[in-house]
């Protein structure tokens, strides 16, 4: 038998102790990296990677940028923020919140731009400036929040989870601007924010459908206010023939324009030729785009003079090169199309601008409205997006050539006017402000894209439309500006 091994204490010991280390890294190790996946996860206070794409969505006070192009501005944000919490912690100055709330992280489907959406939240900041410790200084102050639903809203429950929960926490969150395009995705969060008390004002959303929605306006006119006023342009020329494209698949901004276009153009001097032209977004890339080369087929054989484009602007550009290559290269089309043609980028509308074809669109807003019809806008809100104004300063070499900064600016000044109006009552609560958003008739917003009232469904009354020219420098000229009943009303 062989002898029995006899190991010294000291080397027991360390052989007990490694044992205990490694058990205790067996157990620790998952845990440490449980806690790395949530960090990774987590981008910031509110803000959380998710979907495919790891996208960063959810709401911050400005310190957290969603994209390298928003860090200006939401450096902005976020010193106004603090300054307004140090307001209320040293002077005792009240303050609530507003969220402003879009798609800021952006993919190849989505409808909205990269220089939009920075507009818009630069619009935004101005406003929120204005009221707190501008010309417009009112209290409540305004804390504003920017929360981002991630590529096509497809991330929206999350965000909209997060900003109900801001309502009693030290946020006081009483309502949310922007709300982005005219998408299901946006109309379901818009619903679930009203459903919570939250006010809401949409600032370019302009699908007909969505109203009637309680403590929800929006600050631009709906697909039928820009379809009469398109129409009511069109009726001054020489144009009496046209026909309607129309994307299928979207049916709320697409159909509704369509369904409210072919209302408005029709009278004795004026005729549609044939039924909508239809495509279907909604397919394979390869598809649509098929479809829309076929089209001008159609318009060939109709010889319309006016060609009325129902669909978003990412399909306009496609069809304008479709229209280019059409047969019938002798005859001269004016192609229209509504406000989602606001979010081309400067490159995009230097292409559409060349394709052989006019291109008009009825805008939410330009900042040369002020020059071309003074009494249509507030002078005092419209100086500050002149070339050389307040938001050229704050923000150089910035070309805001598409007026979403204006509309988003709007958007705000409209969600703190009936915060101040609500101040006047026992507590400034979101169905507080829904309900004095119905309290403007005697004193209207005074936008830069207009004098703002509501209706009882949420739409302005008669607001202010632009029609609009694309040109090769990559900008819009300013036609006309035009209303659903002709002439947009003048202020007070």
């Amino acid at each position: 038998m062989s002898p029995r091994l006899e190991w010294p204490l000291h080397i027991v010991r360390r052989v007990v102790i490694a044992v205990v280390v490694v058990a205790a890294l067996a157990v620790a190790v998952p845990l440490t990296m449980n806690r790395i996946g949530e960090v990774r996860a987590r981008c910031d206070d509110g803000v959380v990677k998710k979907g495919e794409n790891g996208e960063c969505v959810g709401v911050t006070d400005g310190s957290w940028a969603f994209a390298d192009h928003l860090e200006r501005v939401e450096g902005m944000i976020k010193a106004e923020n603090d300054q307004v919490l140090k307001d209320a912690k040293t002077k005792k100055e009240p303050y609530v919140s507003v969220a402003y709330m879009t798609s800021f992280t952006l993919g190849y489907d989505d409808s909205n731009s990269a220089d939009s959406v920075r507009h818009e939240l630069e619009g935004a900041y101005l406003a929120q400036h204005r009221h707190n410790r501008g010309d417009l200084s009112s209290s409540p102050k305004i804390r504003l929040l920017v929360a981002n639903t991630g590529s096509r809203s497809a991330q929206w429950e999350h965000t909209v989870g997060e900003l109900i929960e801001r309502k009693t926490s030290d946020d006081r969150l009483v309502a949310v601007a922007g709300l982005g395009p005219s998408t299901d995705p946006n109309l379901a969060a818009l619903k679930r924010l009203s459903k919570n008390g939250i006010a809401t004002v949409a600032s370019t959303m302009s699908a007909t459908n969505i109203q009637n929605i309680p403590g929800f306006v929006r600050v631009g006119p709906d697909n039928v206010a820009e379809a009469h006023a398109a129409a009511n342009y069109l009726k001054r020329t020489d144009a009496r023939t046209a026909v309607v494209v129309q994307d299928i698949a979207d049916n709320n901004y697409a159909k509704t324009l369509n369904d409210a276009f072919r209302e408005a153009f029709p009278d004795d001097g004026h005729k549609l030729l044939g039924e909508t032209m239809t495509f279907d977004s909604a397919g394979a890339p390869g598809v649509w785009k098929t479809e829309l080369r076929n089209i001008p087929v159609s318009i060939c054989d109709k010889k319309p003079e006016i060609i009325f484009f129902a669909g978003r602007g990412r399909q306009l550009t496609h069809f304008l090169d479709a229209l280019a290559n059409r047969s019938c290269t002798q005859r001269k089309f004016t192609v229209v199309a509504g406000d989602d043609t606001s979010n081309l980028n400067r490159r995009q509308i230097e292409i559409a601008a060349k394709r052989a074809v006019r291109v008009l669109y009825t805008g939410l807003a330009h900042r040369d409205t002020l020059s071309n019809s003074p009494n249509s806008v507030a002078e005092p809100s419209a100086q500050y997006f002149q070339v050389d104004g307040q938001m050229d300063r704050w923000f150089p070499g910035d070309d805001r050539y598409d007026g979403q900064d204006i509309m988003a600016h709007d958007a705000v000044l409209t969600a703190a006017h009936g915060i101040e109006l609500a101040a006047g009552g026992p507590e400034v609560t979101g169905e507080a402000v829904g309900r004095m958003f119905h309290q403007m008739d005697g004193q209207p917003v005074a936008g830069a894209s207009g004098f703002i009232s509501f209706q009882n469904n949420g739409n302005p009354r008669n607001k202010a439309v632009p029609i609009l020219s694309l040109n090769s420098r990559g900008r819009a000229d300013l036609i006309e500006v035009s209303s659903a009943e002709g002439r947009p009303p003048e202020g007070p």
